[in-house]
């Protein structure tokens, strides 16, 4: 009887021992869920200060340039810059189309842009094909060749291609504003690259029913790497857009400026200064597309070049 008592004890003790460390247990998880839900938000906090904070040191160039280009000249120039216009000026817009002839900056800049990106598809879009399905002696070896082109950098090509164009009396056309820059390694890899996802035996079943390589590239290939080939030509119209050293080299004159080169001197006053808001509202007007062209068709351009990064 005894013995019965003793362990019917020893069951209670150890049940209620148990019971503590269970409450114990509950309770240090609880105080772990607790503390990584606190690091959690802080790490989360601290996350969107820091990324609040990159945004503001990108965009406030932005602001500047938006701000700067309402502002009146003497109100730009105060000691104490304001960050909000005393009085807007939308006319600075007005005067800055018409002083610096945005008009026909925006033909010339549109024209070579065009022209320049439907040539570098073409010679892009054959290349790609070239080194990805055709098989010829030296494919390898001429495409590690190009590639090792790009470690070069673009300007020490800047000399011999002035050389090169004024000796063929190019200078102060469009074509040298187009032709030196047709051919880019950069898009011949990046189109390469998705068209060896393409399996090959849809080429080789398609050269077997006795279709021909450019009938293919252009029912098969190029639907295909579209989102790519969508990519390419809006980073080549946005270099053409962006261009400036090259075009201030070759071109003096008046009618065949583009839109970078041609707002380097429009609006120096008579006494030698520049007017800086007008300039502001003229880089604003230009900035606009390339902002519209990013904010409508970025998915594209990420699309493009993530699937040209994957060979599979």
């Amino acid at each position: 009887m005894s013995d019965k008592i003793e362990n019917s004890k020893n069951v209670t003790s150890e049940t209620k021992g148990d019971s503590a460390i269970r409450v114990m247990g509950s309770r240090d998880i609880n105080k772990l869920r607790t503390s990584a839900k606190i690091g959690k938000g802080a790490g989360m906090v601290l996350t969107y200060i820091f990324l609040i904070f990159i945004a503001v040191v990108v965009l406030f160039p932005f602001y500047w340039m938006i701000i700067s280009s309402l502002k009146t000249l003497d109100e730009y120039k105060l000691s104490v810059p304001t960050l909000f216009p005393e009085t807007i000026v939308f006319g600075n817009y007005a005067e800055a189309f018409t002083q610096a002839n945005l008009g026909r900056l925006f033909l010339n800049t549109v024209y070579v842009g065009l022209v320049s990106t439907i040539l570098s598809l073409v010679i892009t879009v054959l290349s790609a094909f070239a080194f990805a399905r055709l098989e010829f002696k030296g494919k390898n070896a001429l495409f590690a060749v190009l590639l090792a082109t790009m470690m070069i950098p673009g300007e020490l090509f800047t000399i011999t291609n002035y050389q090169t164009v004024f000796y063929l009396n190019w200078m102060n056309t469009f074509t040298v504003l187009i032709v030196p820059f047709l051919v880019s390694v950069f898009y011949i890899y990046l189109l390469k690259q998705n068209f060896m996802q393409i399996p090959n035996e849809l080429y080789l079943a398609a050269k077997v029913d006795g279709t021909s390589d450019l009938k293919y590239l252009w029912r098969v290939m190029i639907p295909l790497s579209l989102p790519t080939l969508i990519s390419i030509t809006i980073l080549k119209m946005m270099g053409a857009w962006n261009s400036y050293v090259w075009p201030n080299l070759v071109t003096d004159s008046d009618e065949y400026r583009l839109i970078t080169n041609g707002l380097r001197n429009a609006f120096v006053e008579s006494t030698g200064d520049v007017n800086i808001p007008v300039q502001m509202a003229a880089v604003a007007i230009v900035s606009a597309p390339l902002f519209l062209v990013f904010l409508f068709l970025r998915k594209y351009i990420m699309k493009g070049v993530s699937r040209s990064g994957i060979k599979g």
